[in-house]
């Protein structure tokens, strides 16, 4: 604990407590995530520490369960971007030829598609649910996965230690997983925290939009949309998420600024 800097510290500390606040939502959210507990926009007060939204629910409580509902479809769609984005990067390196043509080319023309328009049109003509959600947003952030583990790959693929292993008869697999991975962990953490954060943001940008998370589920994206029109009175109910956002983004590059200095000794190679 000592090596580890203060910045990541405070980090592993800040996002440990949302992703902590996420899990233990049903135990330590003071009211029920849809209960009407006092009047319109109340103060902050000892009875609401955040005071209340547009129509009387605690806001501490809509935060909590914003933060879990937020957090589990931003983690999970990261995960599955960088899943699928990375083999099929480390393939089309590895493989060459005409498959690391096709993935390329395929790559690109969705990339030349504005996610959030491709997200909007594909959530306006299917049912927006949960899985929904991570699934397109999975599949369009694997995209800027597989440019960069492909990069990265194409890269490693002419070491030495690549070669030895060709001519030992390795599999792709083995190659992909033994010695690409290893060697490409330092770009793809650094990414990692950026995709989470961007997935974050791009959650709440949908919600906002109205093609989210659908009610009666909260998220940080559709409190500011309940809470907009407060912005006009000078209630900061709407502004609450936004801060949440930020910190949480912080925190996490925070933690991935120190996890990438520690894995950069990995790209010199395995010999």
């Amino acid at each position: 604990m000592r090596r580890i800097p203060l910045s990541a510290l405070i980090g592993m500390a800040v996002t440990g407590a949302f992703f902590l606040a996420a899990i233990l939502a049903p135990v330590i959210a003071p009211y029920g995530m849809a209960e009407i507990a006092g009047d319109v926009w109340e103060p902050m007060s000892s009875k609401f520490w955040l005071g209340t939204d547009a129509i009387g629910r605690d806001l501490l409580t809509r935060m909590i369960y914003g933060g879990r509902t937020t957090i589990w479809i931003a983690t999970l769609a990261t995960i599955l971007a960088f899943s699928l984005g990375s083999i099929l990067g480390f393939t089309a390196a590895v493989m060459g030829g005409w498959l690391d043509q096709i993935l390329s080319r395929l790559n690109d023309l969705i990339m030349a598609i504005p996610s959030l328009i491709f997200a909007l049109v594909v959530l306006t003509v299917m049912p927006v649910t949960t899985t929904t959600l991570i699934l397109v947003m999975g599949f369009l952030d694997s995209t800027r996965v597989f440019r960069l583990s492909r990069a990265v790959a194409v890269d490693i693929t002419v070491m030495d230690y690549v070669e030895a292993a060709r001519l030992r008869g390795e599999g792709w697999g083995w190659i992909i997983f033994r010695e690409i991975l290893p060697n490409a962990l330092s770009p793809l953490v650094a990414e990692l925290g950026l995709r989470f954060i961007f997935a974050v943001l791009f959650i709440s940008t949908l919600s906002f939009l109205g093609l989210g998370v659908q009610p009666p589920l909260a998220d940080w994206g559709g409190i500011v949309k309940e809470n907009k029109e407060g912005l006009v009175y000078g209630i900061p109910a709407a502004l609450v998420p936004a801060v949440a956002i930020a910190a949480l983004a912080i925190s996490v590059n925070l933690v991935a600024d120190w996890v990438l200095n520690r894995t950069t000794s990995l790209k010199g190679g395995r010999g």
